[in-house]
């Protein structure tokens, strides 16, 4: 969610992004309590008494509301009805990996870091906790009623370069189902009736990329619709783990997810409870022209969210009167009636009832307080879930764990040794353990610690006037401007290097970033912040050939074209900053007051041991609203490993980053290699307790780390069958495979014995396997299960995860793991009848320790059925072709259903194995053709090029939404064939059948 409203004239005013972050912490009817409402008239309705059933304490509210009333419930921000004593309620408390924005509590990892941990039981601990600090807030605002949390996220890791990535869980669907039911059930909390808070999944659906992200369009194919995208929805869902959904931003197959009708004929039926479901902030307002333009009105599109299954609205910050007034119009104008109200309505009213809210009482978790916040038992379990998101990616000659008996200095240097970064949606550290400070604390006074940054610190001097760049001292820092005089400490920089030019400055005299307000640039920033990141800065080479740089602002929102030209530093008559064109900007001589890597290097010099840590700054190196380009290191940090590599042969580099990252030198040269994710206030302990063996590391990667961002194919493809993406389909070389993590102790596979060696279709074998380890140490092994179905009609996953235990052995012993395999989850969805089919097949079981290995296998044999030949005489829908090329899956219709659309000559789609019999005589296509000019769909025979039998001309039909139905004639179509429908012209087809 990007909080809601921030124009450009609020972003110059107030700078830095207050006012979007403000707004996003206005808590409707948060204040006194002498400004609550009274509740003595309505204490005896029958909604208030916790003995009835739930559907009848609904009804009975439903009931008592008024119309206005009702609507006003369709809003974020809901307000009270006095007369009937309910107060103001909120939805969308973020609370992602911590209860975020509303003051400190604890920080646990990022939520890929809490999927790295591979331990469902540990991840619903993670989730009561944060359930628990959300009870803790809410109780001194009983006004504001905060508990819908907005989490967990589980949109599909399917491409690393999403800025979002760490806000998910996996590239794997069943991997994402299991880590999202745990983290839901742990906010929910135990009670058979009540919630503890009501966690929101998000986003729904096919959201992996923020380029463009109102109007770019996922396509879908009904394949990856179904095992992919929509598999990673579901398990939280069936399981109740979950309250409901939030649409996403993008368009699905052509048509705004906002109004996307699987929010109720799909995503309900998964569901035992009723859901609540929302949009994302100021979604509705993307449907209008300017934007999506798919409906002209708010009222037509909140109607159209409202019938597809929206029941909550989230737009326009606290404000909601254009949602009464949107709301109202479409109900006078019979786009909605009274019983869509009383839909939604009744959903968000069951969803308050289980919060306790309408209890005497306030139900069994009202008396949670502040005492949970930040409480030791969530600190303790902040640094174990820390500890065991950390993944050992590589450890040659035993370099890790270091010895503290014989390793006495340790040398920490990076630029991420000292420091701990937040993201967007983390909340504020209570405290912070920097890796420096873990290392420092685990030596004690027995060991010393040398460190460096790594980074350069510079002077600016502007050739022109020899003045140089200064900034202010105090703890706010002051205007920068140039000024006479030699480089003292208020004319020093730190140069923070994060890949692609970009690099932040910190002022040496105050320790603060330098930022923009909108009207001046100033050093007074603790760390890169806010939604559109003002401290970022581009040192450009002027084209003089002298050296000197240019100084590009280089903020999120220059990418708004706010600035035009004027996007470089150079000064006024009184010497401070302003924004000029390239042709105008100071040229600055750049002075190195200290090189980095040499202070780094002597830091490392004779130390017994080199941790180098490098990384991701979330704010800048991608981010909501914000794609990367690039996977790799930046380039001054990767000088700087490589630096501290040569001086030191035992180097250990900590990865520390949101993402993969295209470590390849780093992963030939370097002896060890640990990786975790900005994982909160006890990331330094978490660090610290790897490197020194007091934890052994058992993480897991959960998404494929690749050797270069060209093995990926365009961000906007979402088809991961025809793209060979992800670990199911990918066929080159990772660098690191899914699901690989070393240890500090070694395990030995027995082979995989399976209860039974051919299951029928709705059957379960279970695959045991023997886990010895032959190590000196305990440790913790993720047995991970994959199949392989090895014959089908239809393109398989290479190998895909079907189960994994996590399971603790201790040095020397051996334990049996049990892993059950359902028939059922081997199923694939047949595009030829549109449902889930399990084929008749032999399936290698595959057991190991990542995909990649593989330590035993055995055979299965399912009997299922066997794929009949397509009947194409059957009304067959164009968008469950077999496979395609040059063609869109798009919308058939703005209320539901999906057509193909062709937008060129020679576009085809395929519909193999099709059995057309003796003869076939005529082809019947509905189609839809917006232009004035006619076009052709040719059907042919086994390839686009085989032999034509049949030519239909397709009409203008004034509208891509204006279908007819058009018949020719075929001649020479019998047997067995695949078939081709080829394209000449735009057009969208819908349906068609062969008879």
């Amino acid at each position: 969610m990007k909080p809601q409203g921030p124009s450009r004239r609020d972003v110059l005013a107030l700078g830095l992004a207050a006012a979007p972050l403000a707004a996003g912490l206005n808590v409707a009817g948060a204040g006194s309590a002498a400004a609550r409402p009274r509740a003595a008239a309505s204490s005896g309705h029958p909604f208030r008494d916790p003995r009835l059933p739930l559907g009848r304490r609904i009804d009975d509210l439903l009931g008592r509301l008024t119309r206005d009333e009702k609507i006003s419930l369709l809003h974020q921000y809901q307000p009270a009805v006095p007369r009937l004593g309910i107060r103001p309620f909120r939805t969308g408390t973020e609370a992602l990996h911590g209860v975020a924005w509303l003051g400190p509590a604890t920080v646990f990892p990022q939520a890929v870091g809490l999927a790295t941990t591979w331990n469902p039981d540990l991840i619903r601990r993670v989730g009561a906790a944060v359930g628990d600090e959300a009870r803790g807030f809410q109780h001194e605002r009983p006004e504001g009623w905060g508990l819908n949390l907005w989490a967990p996220v589980v949109n599909l890791l399917r491409d690393p370069r999403w800025g979002r990535n760490e806000e998910g869980y996996s590239e794997d669907p069943y991997l994402t189902g299991v880590v999202s039911t745990a983290y839901g059930k742990g906010l929910q909390g135990d009670d058979t009736r009540h919630l503890k808070t009501a966690p929101t999944i998000k986003h729904y659906l096919a959201n992996n990329t923020e380029t463009r992200r109102t109007t770019s369009d996922s396509v879908l194919r009904p394949r990856v619709l179904k095992e992919y995208d929509e598999a990673a929805f579901r398990p939280a869902l069936t399981a109740d783990a979950v309250t409901g959904v939030m649409s996403a931003y993008n368009l699905v197959n052509g048509r705004p997810a906002t109004v996307n009708p699987h929010l109720n004929d799909t995503v309900r039926e998964w569901a035992e409870q009723d859901l609540y479901n929302v949009t994302d902030a100021d979604a509705p307002n993307n449907l209008l022209p300017g934007n999506q333009d798919y409906y002209a009105t708010r009222a037509e599109g909140d109607a159209a969210a409202l019938r597809a299954g929206i029941d909550g609205f989230t737009a326009d910050n606290a404000d909601p009167a254009k949602t009464v007034e949107a709301i109202g119009t479409a109900l006078a104008k019979g786009l909605i009636d009274e019983a869509d109200l009383d839909t939604a309505v009744r959903h968000l009213l069951g969803i308050r009832f289980r919060l306790g809210e309408f209890d005497p009482d306030g139900g069994p978790y009202a008396k949670i307080d502040r005492s949970a916040i930040d409480s030791p038992a969530h600190r303790a379990l902040a640094r174990e879930t820390a500890c065991e998101a950390v993944v050992l990616l590589k450890n040659d000659g035993a370099t890790l764990p270091l010895d503290a008996r014989t390793v006495k200095k340790v040398a920490v240097v990076g630029p991420l040794a000292d420091t701990l970064y937040t993201d967007w949606y983390s909340g504020t550290l209570p405290y912070g353990i920097t890796p420096l400070q873990g290392v420092g604390a685990r030596l004690g006074s027995a060991g010393t610690v040398t460190t460096s940054e790594g980074v350069d610190r510079v002077a600016f001097r502007n050739t022109a006037t020899g003045a140089h760049l200064t900034a202010g001292s105090g703890e706010s820092g002051a205007v920068l401007a140039e000024r006479g005089g030699s480089a003292g400490d208020t004319a020093r920089f730190d140069v923070f290097d994060w890949g692609q030019g970009v690099v932040t400055l910190r002022s040496v005299a105050n320790g603060k970033y330098v930022g923009y307000d909108g009207t001046a640039f100033r050093n007074d920033q603790a760390q890169p912040n806010g939604w559109y990141v003002q401290q970022q800065f581009v040192l450009e080479e002027a084209d003089d050939g002298t050296g000197t740089r240019l100084i590009r602002y280089a903020g999120y929102e220059t990418a708004a074209d706010w600035f035009g030209d004027k996007k470089y530093l150079s000064t006024g008559e009184d010497g401070t900053l302003r924004l000029a064109t390239r042709e105008d900007a100071a040229r600055y001589e750049v002075e190195v007051v200290r090189d980095g890597i040499d202070h780094a290097v002597e830091a490392v010099r004779g130390a017994d041991a080199a941790v180098v840590v490098v990384g991701s700054m979330p704010f800048i190196n991608g981010r909501e609203d914000h794609d990367r380009t690039d996977l790799a290191l930046a380039a001054g940090q990767s000088a700087l490993v490589k630096a501290v590599r040569a001086a030191n042969p035992r180097t250990v580099v900590v990865l520390e980053t949101s993402y993969p990252v295209t470590a390849t030198w780093e992963q030939r040269h370097v002896p060890a290699i640990v990786w975790t994710t900005h994982a909160g206030q006890e990331t330094g302990h978490a660090v610290a307790a790897v490197l020194f063996g007091d934890h052994n590391p058992a993480g897991r990667l959960t998404q494929t780390w690749y050797r270069s961002a060209d093995d990926l194919p365009d961000p906007l493809d979402y088809d991961i069958i025809g793209s060979d993406r992800t670990y199911l389909y990918f066929r080159g070389d990772p660098l690191l495979p899914f699901g690989h993590g070393l240890s500090y102790t070694t395990f030995r596979y027995g082979r995989p014995e399976l209860s039974a060696r051919t299951v029928d279709a709705d059957g379960t074998v279970t695959v045991s396997v023997r886990v010895t380890n032959t190590g000196e140490r305990d440790g913790d092994e993720v047995v991970q299960l994959y199949t392989h179905q090895r014959t089908s009609r239809d393109k398989q996953p290479l190998r895909q995860l079907r189960g994994f235990a996590r399971v603790h052995v201790k040095a020397g012993r051996s334990t049996t793991v049990r892993l059950p395999l359902h028939a059922a989850d081997l199923a694939h969805w047949d595009v030829t009848r549109g449902r889930w089919v399990v084929e008749s097949s032999v399936h290698d079981v595959l057991v190991g320790a990542s995909s990649r290995d593989i330590r035993g296998r055995a055979a299965l044999r399912v009997d299922g059925e066997t794929i009949p030949p397509r009947d194409l005489a059957r009304t067959t829908r164009a968008a469950d072709f077999d496979d395609y090329r040059g063609v869109r899956i798009v919308d058939e219709s703005k209320a539901r259903g999906d057509a193909v659309g062709a937008t060129g000559d020679g576009a085809w789609i395929v519909f193999r194995d099709a059995e057309l019999g003796a003869r076939v005589r005529t082809f019947s296509a509905r189609l839809a053709n917006a232009d004035s000019g006619s076009g052709t769909v040719r059907v042919r025979l086994d390839s686009p090029d085989g032999p034509v039998v049949g030519t239909l001309p397709v009409p203008g039909t004034g509208d891509r939404y204006t279908y007819r139905t058009v018949t020719t004639r075929l001649r020479g179509a019998h047997g067995r064939h695949d078939v081709y429908l080829v394209f000449s012209g735009a057009m969208r087809l819908s349906t068609f059948s062969l008879r």
